[in-house]
This record gives C-alpha cells, sequence and structure tokens, in this order.
C-alpha cells in the first residue's frame, strides 16, 4: 500500500513538490470587475494572464493594476489560451470574439444570461464570421454555482475553464 505522501498530488498540495508548469494564457476581454477578479485569480492559479482593453482611458486604469494590457487581441494564441469576454454590451463584441476565434485560442467564451437573447452571434454574423465558427463561442461560462458577485462569478468562470482542461465535469462529480 503507498502512503498519501507518495500521491504527486498530496505532494503539490502540502508544497513539498511543485505544481507541474504548463503554458496557460488567460485572456480577458474588456475591462470590468469580473475581469479583475478573473485576472488575480488565474494569476495565483498558474496562468499568464492579459488583459485586452481596446478603450485607450480604461486600458490606463486598468495598466495600474500590474497585469499587461493590450488593446487589441494577442496575435497568436495558440491552443494554450482560455478568452473570456466579461463585457457583452461594447461596440468592439463582434471584433474581439472574431480575431479570438482567428488566433486559434484553446476556449473562447462570453459571458452572459443565458435566458436573454446572445448579442455576440449577430455581431459576429455581420462581420461574416461562419456559423461554424460562432458555435464555437461558449455561452455562459464557468459552472453553476449560482454566482452573484464579480469575485463569486470569477472563481465560476476559473473553476469551469480548469475543469474543462482537465476534461472533468465540474461539481462534486469525481
Amino acid at each position: 500500500m503507498t502512503s498519501p505522501h507518495d500521491d504527486p498530488a498530496c505532494q503539490v498540495a502540502h508544497g513539498t513538490a511543485p505544481a507541474e508548469a504548463d503554458d496557460r494564457v488567460l485572456v480577458a476581454v474588456f475591462a470590468s470587475p469580473v475581469a479583475d477578479f478573473l485576472l488575480r485569480y488565474a494569476a495565483d492559479a498558474g496562468y499568464r494572464t492579459v488583459l485586452v482593453e481596446p478603450d485607450a482611458e480604461l486600458a490606463r486604469a486598468a495598466s495600474t493594476r500590474g497585469t499587461p494590457v493590450t488593446a487589441a487581441m494577442p496575435d497568436h494564441l495558440a491552443g494554450s489560451a482560455d478568452v473570456v469576454v466579461t463585457d457583452h454590451h461594447r461596440d468592439e463584441l463582434g471584433v474581439m470574439l472574431r480575431d479570438a476565434l482567428d488566433g486559434k485560442a484553446r476556449w473562447v467564451g462570453i459571458m452572459g444570461n443565458p435566458r436573454v437573447p446572445a448579442p455576440h452571434i449577430p455581431a459576429l454574423a455581420a462581420l461574416g464570421v461562419p456559423e461554424e465558427q460562432i458555435s464555437l463561442v461558449h455561452r455562459p461560462v464557468g459552472l453553476n454555482i449560482g454566482s452573484r458577485t464579480p469575485a463569486e462569478i470569477a472563481v465560476a468562470t476559473l473553476a469551469g475553464l480548469i475543469a474543462d482542461r482537465n476534461s472533468r465535469p465540474g461539481g462534486f462529480t469525481f
């Protein structure tokens, strides 16, 4: 019988072994209270974080918080990047999502209430994005934990991304 101390996951949890390093990237699109928490929690969870904020004034304010800020979607997201759009009321919504899809991100999602029409669908269609690509955008994002505050929404979103990345259903099913 093996000791719990021989379990690599236990060793990481106790700080006696380093966590596996990988090239996880979280791109939050649009400065918002949820983006602030999401980027902070993702950095703590080992993600390299980037905020995309095309509005110069909002980008300037967000840059004081320590996360790299860029005005446009990074050129090449590769398969390790998860992109979360944190505001579905912005004029730049379609362009940001189109560029995330073109960048070959691992996962692209947009926050929003699933009981109201999805604003990203007509925004992407107006830019000529094919329906097959539009269907790759996840909405809603995160685990259904009844989130109400920006911090709770960020926790649910990050937990959902981690579950998806690890091919797990989330929740209490193991």
